[in-house]
C-alpha cells in the first residue's frame, strides 16, 4: 500500500509523525510527503463496506444495534451547525451499526453535529435499507418513532411504566453497551477524538479507519 512507502501510519491515520518527519526521514519534499498520505487514506477509504454490503452481512445476524456519535472538532468562526445541542458540544455525526458481539460493521459519512440522529439515520438510508432486510435493530430513545424494524426502549418515568414495559427497557442495556463497545473502537484513533484538518475530510478518515478495523476483525476470525 501507499502507506507502506511512508514506513508507518499516518499523522492523519492514527500516527504520531508528522509530515515534515517523514518527509526528512525518505529524502522527500513535505507536499511529496502530504500526497503520498492523503493518497494512502483515501485508498483506504475507498475500500469501505458499504450500506449495501452491510446489509448482505446483516443476514446471518440475529439484530444489528444502530447509535450515532460526535466525533469532536476545532472551534471555526462558523460553528454552529457543528454544535450539537444536547451536548453542547461542535462536532460531526457519524451513525455506527454494530453486531450483537459488539463489532463495529459500519460507519456512515459525517454530518455537521447540530443534524439529529434519527435525521442522519433517515439521510444515510439507514432505516430504509433495515427495513428491506427485515433485520431488527436496536436503538436508544432518540430514534423513537422511527420507521421501520427499529426498536427502542420506551419513554417515561420508571414508576409509570408498565412491569412489559420495564422488562423491555432492561432488555436494550446490554446492547447499549455493545454499541458503546464499538464506538469506543473507533475513537481509539486518536486525531477521531479531536480532529485539527478540514471538517472536509472526517468522512475519508471515519472510512479509513473503518477499513483497518473491519479488515482487522475478518483476519481474526480467519485465524
Amino acid at each position: 500500500m501507499l502507506a507502506t512507502r511512508l514506513g508507518s501510519p499516518s499523522p492523519t491515520y492514527g500516527g504520531r509523525r508528522t509530515y515534515a518527519q517523514f518527509a526528512a526521514g525518505f529524502g522527500i519534499a513535505t507536499t511529496t510527503a502530504y500526497r503520498h498520505v492523503t493518497e494512502a487514506v483515501g485508498l483506504l477509504a475507498a475500500l469501505a463496506a458499504g450500506l449495501t454490503a452491510t446489509g448482505r452481512t446483516a443476514l446471518v445476524k440475529a439484530c444489528l444495534i444502530l447509535d450515532g456519535t460526535l466525533l469532536p472538532i476545532d472551534c471555526v468562526a462558523t460553528d454552529r451547525p457543528f454544535c450539537m445541542g444536547k451536548r453542547k458540544k461542535r462536532g460531526m455525526n457519524v451513525q455506527v451499526i454494530a453486531d450483537p458481539f459488539g463489532r463495529l460493521l459500519w460507519a456512515s459519512p459525517a454530518l455537521p453535529g447540530a443534524v439529529h440522529d434519527p435525521r442522519a439515520a433517515r439521510g444515510h438510508g439507514i432505516l430504509h435499507a433495515r427495513t428491506a432486510t427485515g433485520i431488527p435493530r436496536r436503538t436508544d430513545k432518540a430514534y423513537q418513532g422511527a420507521s421501520g424494524t427499529a426498536r427502542a426502549p420506551y419513554w417515561g418515568r420508571w414508576e409509570t411504566l408498565l412491569a412489559g414495559q420495564k422488562a423491555a427497557n432492561r432488555s436494550y442495556a446490554k446492547p447499549r453497551v455493545l454499541v458503546e463497545q464499538a464506538i469506543a473502537t473507533l475513537k481509539s484513533w486518536r486525531l477521531l477524538r479531536k480532529q485539527p484538518c478540514s471538517t472536509t475530510r472526517t468522512t475519508t478518515l471515519v472510512q479509513a479507519v473503518l477499513t483497518h478495523l473491519t479488515s482487522s476483525q475478518r483476519m481474526k476470525c480467519v485465524h
